[in-house]
This record gives structure tokens, sequence and C-alpha cells, in this order.
């Protein structure tokens, strides 16, 4: 198993772009994405001034240095203005409130970017967020949409649009989130990633929270803080006992079906098929992956 390069983050970082002092700090937080946003962080009036200071800090990195994927998240209803911004450095734009007739503009734009930067058609990515109604009733198909890497989930919107009052576990949003883990993994895309804590001092609830989540099918989360970065790539490394057994899982089903069989047992007798290897593939992968990103 070989997870996409766009999909394959554990953390994602969000920045203000309005503000250049924290966008060239973030590079070193140790993210395995940032998110210049372009959004919510960002006042009204100061939109203008962030699309400048994004595109210029994008502008001055310097060339070949190892850095974080680089996303960009968009306004809905400023696509056009934002997407302005994207360079080649960029790995792809995060699109909240998404819904599929928002999508196909995106892409449209980012084809149209692509051709003035010199970038192959495709290479810019999507991050879709589910954030309305309208936008949950047609997960299926945002996963399943052009240049979509994976999915995420803005729960503060989601919630209050569906009228929803989460309590301190949010166990309330719970069938949300199983379900778009489903129309990732029916999409064939990476599996999702997990939506903010606001509580960034509370590490240990986070660590809590986010093992949830793992358990859950989610891969990666977003931050709104980098002290909640470390907590959030560790829980999404496979440990070493974890790395350990998925080899030797995958060794024994290899030596398996050398022998002709399609199952074997594991060291404490258990039956290891073809469904046990395949999850341990993925542990492999995402290893790999958090090497790569580390």
């Amino acid at each position: 198993m070989v997870l996409d390069p766009a999909g394959a983050a554990r953390s994602y970082l969000y920045v203000p772009g309005d503000r250049a002092d924290r966008l060239a700090g973030a590079l070193s937080r140790g993210a395995d994405a940032l998110i210049a946003d372009l959004e919510d962080s960002v006042a009204p009036a100061a939109k203008d001034r962030a699309r400048e200071t994004v595109a210029r800090w994008l502008a001055e990195l310097p060339a070949g240095a190892r850095r974080p994927q680089l996303w960009i998240r968009v306004n809905a209803g400023l696509a056009a203005a934002d997407i302005g911004v994207v360079s080649p450095a960029v790995t792809g734009v995060i699109v909240p409130k998404a819904e599929p007739a928002l999508l196909a503009g995106v892409d449209e734009l980012l084809a149209r970017r692509e051709a003035e930067t010199g970038l192959e058609r495709g290479r810019l990515r999507v991050l879709p967020l589910i954030e309305t109604a309208a936008g949950l009733l047609q997960v299926t198909s945002l996963a399943a949409a052009p240049r979509v890497a994976r999915l995420g989930i803005g729960e503060a919107d989601l919630a209050a649009e569906l009228g929803l009052r989460p309590g301190p576990g949010r166990e309330e949003l719970a069938p949300i989130r199983l379900q778009v883990v489903i129309a990732s993994a029916a999409a064939g895309i990476a599996a999702p990633a997990a939506p903010i804590s606001t509580d960034f001092r509370d590490l240990a609830a986070l660590r809590s929270s986010t093992q949830a989540l793992l358990r859950l099918g989610f891969r990666g989360r977003t931050a709104i803080h980098p002290a909640q970065v470390p907590v959030i790539n560790e829980v999404f490394t496979p440990s070493a006992e974890e790395l350990s057994r998925a080899r030797r899982l995958v060794a024994a089903m290899e030596a398996a079906e050398r022998d002709g069989a399609g199952v074997t047992v594991d060291e404490n007798g258990a039956m290891v098929d073809v469904a046990v290897v395949r999850s341990a593939r993925e542990v492999l992968a995402r290893a790999a992956a958090a090497g790569a990103s580390g």
C-alpha cells in the first residue's frame, strides 16, 4: 500500500494569512503540513492584505529546501481571488463549505492557475471541508470529485447549521465523523483529517480525543496552535511495537502464500488472513510516510 503524498500528512497547522511573522515561523514547528488561512482567521477588511502576504511568503521560500506541505484555505465566495496566490510551492487548497458545485468551480480555477504557473494539469490538490448539511448529504460525491486528496470536517460550522450542541466528549458528532470515513474509503482516497481542538492548553485531552479519532478511522488532524503538533504527530505515527507486529504479520502471510495457503496464524495462535494483513500493510505505509515527513 502506497499513500498519496498529498493525503499522508499527520498534522496540519493553521496559520493566519495576514501574519507574515507567523507564516515565517511556522516552517519550523514540526507540522507535516501548513495551512495559510485566508478564511476564518482573517478579517474581511484584511483579505487583500492576507493574499499579498501569503503570495510574498511563497515567493520568498528558499528553493530546493525541504519543507512541509503547503496548503491555502480559500474563502468559498472568493475562491478566484484566493487561488490567484497559488504558486508551484503549494500542494493544494483547502475548500470550506464544500459542495459539488463549488468543487467544480475550484477545479476549473486550479486548472487555469496550473496553466499560468507552468504546472502539470491536475498537480494541485483539493481538501474539501464538510461544513454544511448539503455537503454532508453529498459527501460521497465530494470524496470522488477531481483533485480530492482527502476530506476534512469543519465541525463548528456544521454543528451550528445542524443545531447540534456537542458535549465535552463530542459523542454527538460520531455518526457524522464515521460517514466521512466511509465516504473516503469508498472513493479510495486517503483517510480523512480530523477536526481541530480549540482548547490548545489541554494536551492530555487532545491526546485522548486524537486516539479516539484514530480508532474511528482518521489518519491526520488539523491544529490551531504549534503546541498541538507534536501530540498529533505522535498519535498518528505507528509505535515501534505496532510496526514490529505489522512486519511479522506481513512476513507470516507471505510465507503462507508461498506454501499455497490463504491464511496462517500469528505467534498467539490467532488467525491471520488477507484483511488482517491489509491493516498491517496500512500501518507500514503510515510509518513510511511519517518517516518521510519527520
